[in-house]
């Protein structure tokens, strides 16, 4: 059986270290989501990708930019 999809925020990642480096960022703030491989949707970067909820998004990207990760993009579509 097959999963309904639902909106998804997606952020994105020019560099695998870049990605890595988040992951273990947010998760050790306990911050919601993980990583994925990035969505043939999205033609960006490294090929990963952190999912999560959409209303995450502002605090996701103030976390990574406090933090002076950078992300290509922040993207919201089914998944």
């Amino acid at each position: 059986m097959r999963r309904a999809r639902r909106p998804s925020l997606i952020l994105s990642f020019s560099t695998t270290a870049s990605a890595l480096q988040a992951e273990q960022h947010l998760t050790a703030q306990g911050c919601p989501g993980r990583l994925i491989p990035l969505p043939a949707e999205i033609r960006a970067g490294c090929g990963l990708a952190w999912l999560a909820e959409p209303q995450q998004r502002e605090a996701l990207c103030t976390e990574l930019e406090r933090a002076g990760i950078a992300y290509d993009g922040c993207t919201v579509l089914d998944f």
